[in-house]
C-alpha cells in the first residue's frame, strides 16, 4: 500500500471546499411580515368544539398559559403552517400556529387566551403585524 504525506494545505483546501458545498444548498429561512386581522379565543365550548373545547384542529390539546394561535387557512399557503413560531405586534414573546380557523375566514389569526373570556375581550378585535421565518 502506498501512502502519501497530506499536508496542512491539503487538508485545510479540503475543508473550505466541503463547507463551501454545505452552505450552497443551505439558504436560510427569511422573515415574512403580514398585516393581519387579530381577534382572541378561549377553550370553552360556546367558542370551540362542545365535546372537546381545548382540542385544536390539528389534534393538539391546549391549556391555559400556552402562547398559541390558530390562523386562517389562506395563511397556511404563506407559510403559516403547524408549529410555525409567530411574533405578535403589541404582544411579548413567540406565539406557535397551533390551530387552524374555519375556512370562511381570510388573513386573521386568533390569539389563544386560556379560560379568561375578560383577557380575549380586554383584546378585541386588532389589526396587527405579525414576522415569521418561512419554512425550510
Amino acid at each position: 500500500m502506498i501512502m502519501k504525506n497530506i499536508t496542512f494545505t491539503e487538508i485545510m483546501s479540503s475543508i473550505i471546499l466541503l463547507v463551501i458545498l454545505l452552505m450552497a444548498g443551505c439558504n436560510p429561512p427569511q422573515e415574512k411580515s403580514m398585516e393581519v386581522t387579530a381577534t382572541a379565543y378561549n377553550s370553552l365550548a360556546a367558542q370551540t368544539h362542545k365535546n372537546h373545547p381545548a382540542l385544536t384542529a390539528w389534534g393538539d390539546t391546549l391549556k391555559p398559559g400556552m402562547k398559541a394561535i390558530a390562523v386562517s387557512r389562506d395563511l397556511i399557503d404563506s407559510g403559516l403552517i403547524y408549529g410555525t413560531e409567530v411574533k405578535i405586534e403589541g404582544l411579548t414573546g413567540t406565539y406557535t400556529v397551533r390551530d387552524k380557523m374555519n375556512k370562511r375566514w381570510r388573513q386573521k389569526i386568533d390569539i389563544y387566551m386560556g379560560t379568561s373570556i375578560e383577557k380575549a375581550l380586554e383584546w378585541g378585535k386588532k389589526k396587527v403585524t405579525i414576522r415569521w421565518k418561512e419554512p425550510k
